[in-house]
């Protein structure tokens, strides 16, 4: 099972990760409380450990602005959150050759019929992104591609997440204390995800 920090923003947060050791972390260039600009971001990827990847989460960004961030090395995955479709999926291919994960909101089970992204994995989310709420996970069923599961996840769920989940999960309210990341939370989740929660 693979794992996510989402929503670094301070150099901090990077020692925590740097320590814990999970497979990604998410640098979110969109409008939030967590966002990072490209300079903010470049500085926390310079201090990432070269073995976690970090993907860059965007909300119907400009593709030549995506394509900036790519060629400056900040980013190793693109996770589109918006209302981005296949024909501009395909745009940001020709732009770069790079994964992409698409976010899809979880509200009703039709929100999982017929999806046909030209993307690399799937990420499903509840209807608000970073609430720190979960969406029913029984409306969860098998996909063309593999996914990781969002919303709501923490230490208290992470048993049921992972049973959810086909590919890894991505946490970010729930290892902060406060609205600010915590360490030992951050070191507990991944190493409880990665021993299969013992």
């Amino acid at each position: 099972m693979q794992i996510k920090i989402c929503g670094l923003f301070q150099v901090e947060d990077i020692d925590y990760v740097n320590e814990a050791k999970p497979d990604y972390v998410g640098f979110v260039f969109a409008k939030s409380k967590r966002q990072v600009d490209i300079h903010q971001a470049e500085k926390l990827k310079n201090k990432l450990d070269s073995n976690i990847k970090a993907v860059g989460v965007f909300v119907d960004e400009q593709i030549s602005e995506i394509t900036a961030i790519v060629k400056m090395g900040i980013i190793d995955l693109i996770q589109l959150h918006g209302h981005e479709d296949n024909a501009y999926i395909k745009q940001l291919k020709q732009s770069v050759q790079m994964p992409i994960i698409k976010a899809i909101k979880v509200i009703e089970k039709d929100d999982l019929n017929n999806l046909d992204y030209e993307c690399d994995y799937y990420l499903l989310d509840s209807k608000i992104s970073g609430s720190g709420k979960s969406f029913d996970w029984s409306l969860i069923k098998d996909l063309d591609k593999p996914f990781f599961l969002a919303g709501g996840i923490d230490l208290d769920n992470l048993d049921e997440a992972m049973s959810k989940a086909d590919y890894g999960i991505d946490v970010s309210s729930g290892v902060e204390t406060n609205g600010i990341k915590d360490r030992n939370k951050i070191i507990e989740i991944v190493r409880r995800t990665k021993n299969g929660n013992r």
